[in-house]
């Protein structure tokens, strides 16, 4: 009789980093090709294969469980690094609605929906600067680190996983405000220069001329800026890190 319990223990080792590679987009996201996925989901599995403790799969019952505990805390460490790339772009439709380039959109192949060029350029950019300071290398050590902290076993969902969720979405809001706030303060003061000088010569027409300077100021202030995209996703790298731990010890 063959016994597929190693297979099993070895399934049950798949979940965790499977989630992960899933949704982090350092690791495929939703853009790479399922074999990608499948196959780094494999090798960091059997990475982690001769250090991890896997228990007796046991009924169906136990073996859901399981799965979905382990599920939980793989999601948990993916969407922590999802939220700083959402910030990332987020920022992008921040800035693109001041220079009016929501007007035209293109399909991210990075989410599959429809985003402005400057929410493309940021996000990868953002992707960019996480591959150099070595993020997806972090991430792989949490994900190591978590079957220490968190054992393969039946968790229960903390009292704190509300808490933790809006603190995520309040990363990418203050990522994305804080990456957009040198275009939008720009062309905030062109608006008002350009409201001061229809009403101090009404004859002019603003409203013809008032889009190609905001374009150009924009764009002039964009190109100053852009180096502010690395800056801030380095500094704000330690926190996610540190989010992400905390909303997989939710599931602990």
């Amino acid at each position: 009789m063959i016994d597929f319990e190693p297979l099993a223990r070895f399934g049950l080792l798949l979940v965790r980093p499977g989630m992960l590679v899933a949704v982090a987009p350092l690791f495929g996201g939703t853009f790479a090709p399922p074999l990608v996925k499948i196959g780094l989901t494999t090798l960091i599995a059997l990475t982690l294969l001769p250090v991890v403790a896997l228990p007796a799969p046991g009924n169906g019952v136990g073996l859901s469980s399981l799965v979905v505990h382990e599920a939980a805390i793989g999601l948990a460490l993916g969407f922590a690094l999802r939220a700083l790339v959402a910030g990332a772009e987020f920022a992008g439709h921040l800035a693109g609605f001041q220079l009016g380039f929501t007007y035209a959109g293109l399909v991210d192949p990075q989410t599959g929906a429809r985003n402005s060029v400057l929410s493309s350029l940021y996000g990868t950019l953002a992707l960019l600067v996480a591959f150099l300071i070595n993020a997806h290398h972090d991430f792989l050590r949490a994900l190591a680190l978590s079957y220490d902290a968190m054992p393969v076993s039946a968790g229960h969902v903390a009292a704190s996983l509300g808490a933790l969720v809006a603190r995520t979405l309040g990363v990418v809001f203050v990522i994305g405000v804080r990456i957009a706030a040198p275009v939008v303060v720009v062309l905030l003061i062109v608006e008002l220069a350009l409201g001061l000088l229809s009403r101090a010569a009404p004859s002019l027409n603003i409203m013809v001329q008032g889009f190609s300077i905001r374009l150009i100021f924009g764009l002039l202030a964009l190109a100053a800026t852009l180096r502010v995209v690395p800056v801030v996703v380095r500094s704000a790298m330690p926190n996610v890190l540190q989010l992400a731990g905390e909303l997989a010890a939710a599931f602990r």
